[in-house]
């Protein structure tokens, strides 16, 4: 596995509000960063999260992350190329901005093999979009009723659920890294040393990451 150095921001988008709240989508997101940088000498020194769909340019989040590039001479990490965005101009916008970025699943892709993928992904959506409104049209001049209420209605009791868990979990690990920090521990990698060498396992039972320590204590905050 190539052994990366310097400095990276990552990006996450997720398409929802819902996403964003649960952390859906973001948590792989956010593990695909970890794999690649795995090895070598680097450090993450932020992540952006954006709640947006990928039909919108408007990303005050990405605007910020690639600033945040510029000033520490950083380069962009971003799980997928879709995370992006879908659409052509916007692309070739970015790789003029004079920012360097890698995506997690094509780290070897030049500038043209983005330009064509990137094309390819936005007549994907637009073609996705228009067979969406053409059968909901149909569906509609047929009588069905189109929506379900109870299924919307699970799906709201489940948001409010995995929210609620990660409330708790949250909660319960906040004080532990309280005393971490008591002890002169203070940055997240440390933080998150000192969690796996105590036991306290994440919520998937896995290792501890910087980028999870700060989300902890960010939901705690909040």
């Amino acid at each position: 596995m190539t052994k990366h150095s310097g400095k990276w921001i990552s990006y996450l988008r997720v398409s929802t509000d819902k996403q964003g709240a649960l952390g859906l989508g973001v948590e792989a997101q956010r593990k695909a960063v970890l794999d690649y940088l795995n090895g070598g000498k680097w450090t993450l020194e932020a992540e952006f999260v954006e709640v947006e769909s990928g039909k919108h340019n408007d990303r005050p989040q990405l605007a910020a992350a690639l600033a945040a590039c510029k000033k520490q001479r950083a380069k962009l990490v971003i799980a997928k190329l879709d995370r992006l965005s879908r659409n052509v101009h916007f692309i070739s916008g970015l790789m003029d901005a004079g920012v360097e970025f890698v995506a997690c699943d094509m780290p070897h892709a030049n500038r043209l093999t983005i330009h064509i993928l990137a094309a390819v992904a936005e007549h994907e959506r637009e073609a996705i979009s228009a067979r969406t409104k053409a059968a909901l049209a149909a569906a509609k001049d047929r009588g069905t009723v189109l929506g379900n209420p109870r299924l919307e209605q699970a799906r709201g009791q489940a948001v409010a659920s995995l929210k609620a868990n990660a409330d708790r979990f949250a909660r319960n690990v906040a004080p532990i890294i309280a005393e971490i920090e008591r002890s002169g521990v203070t940055s997240a990698r440390a933080i998150a040393k000192a969690l796996d060498a105590r036991g306290v396992a994440t919520p998937r039972g896995g290792n501890w990451s910087g980028v999870q320590v700060e989300a902890v204590k960010s939901r705690t905050r909040a």
